[in-house]
């Protein structure tokens, strides 16, 4: 078994086409099919099957797939590190809705400047967020984990192997518009909130109480609204005096100055951490975002 039957395996898998592959990869199409044909006879395995529509990963192809992904991240970090490249180097964040992630990716890109690198980033649903980083689509995953959904979500961790490392804990808060009967409180409790809509982003058909962005997901609500992206969240709060539980960090510059957060009077508390691939390591961008990250520890 050789890389290049590796990386060509990985290719004919993304791009579910042999001929798409060849072309991808600078290779002749009966080229590819014979190299690929002689490590499915070296490891006894079956990995595509050929059909009019294209090509179909197998159950012991996809097993392969895991593995040979890893090798060839692996090989594009290594070259990263040790190559001058013409190709443009990518990096990809997918995080749940947080601007402060958001701002932080914006100063990677700023320091790292975009003629070099192909930057993405994804801010989007928890699930979403584990799927981009199993996939490769990410090298990181920002998310939360607390006392209720902790032992969940590290299940789900494992099966979709993927780690989680904590960046830095914090309180919860109720973020909402300056204007709201309640942005003069210094604390705000919780039976405080009854009158006003509770905010919550929407998970789709993976909308289970554990992957919920907000905290204290599972108490009553006399009054919710589901909503699909952080814009429509500030509307929402200046609109309709909504409101929606998060971890107190406020970013004016990507938000604006009309929004606040105040403490709410709860013993629960966030771990924000980051996801990746177990035993992947990060590249030196994925180092430099953490180390960003970090800059918002407000308990130091």
């Amino acid at each position: 078994m050789t890389l290049q039957q590796i990386l060509y395996a990985v290719t004919i898998a993304d791009m579910k086409s042999m001929n798409k592959a060849a072309a991808a990869l600078y290779v002749s199409q009966p080229a590819l099919s014979s190299a690929i044909r002689d490590l499915e006879k070296e490891l006894h395995v079956e990995l595509f099957i050929r059909t009019n529509r294209g090509i179909m990963v197998t159950p012991a192809g996809t097993e392969f797939l895991r593995y040979a992904r890893q090798i060839s991240e692996i090989q594009r970090l290594i070259e990263e590190r040790y190559t001058d490249r013409a190709v443009k180097k990518k990096f990809s964040v997918s995080t749940q809705h947080y601007s402060f992630a958001v701002e932080a990716f914006i100063e990677l890109a700023k320091e790292f400047g975009m003629d070099e690198y192909e930057f993405a980033i994804h801010e989007t649903r928890t699930s979403t967020v584990i799927e981009n980083v199993r996939n490769y689509r990410s090298e990181i995953g920002v998310l939360y984990l607390n006392d209720f959904n902790e032992k969940a979500m590290r299940k789900i961790f494992i099966e979709n192997e993927v780690e989680f490392s904590p960046l830095f804990q914090c309180g919860i808060s109720v973020y909402l518009s300056k204007s709201h009967p309640l942005a003069g409180h210094e604390r705000i409790a919780f039976d405080d909130l009854k009158p006003y809509p509770c905010l919550s982003f929407e998970q789709g058909d993976k909308n289970s109480f554990y992957f919920a962005e907000e905290v204290l997901s599972t108490c009553e609500y006399s009054q919710i609204i589901k909503a699909d992206d952080r814009a429509t969240m500030l509307n929402l709060m200046v609109g309709l005096n909504g409101y929606t539980l998060c971890s107190g960090i406020i970013c004016e510059k990507l938000n604006g100055d009309q929004y606040t957060s105040v403490p709410l009077i709860t013993d629960d508390r966030m771990e924000i951490g980051y996801i990746k691939r177990k035993s992947m390591p990060l590249s030196l961008l994925g180092e430099q975002y953490l180390a960003l990250l970090k800059k918002y520890d407000t308990t130091h």
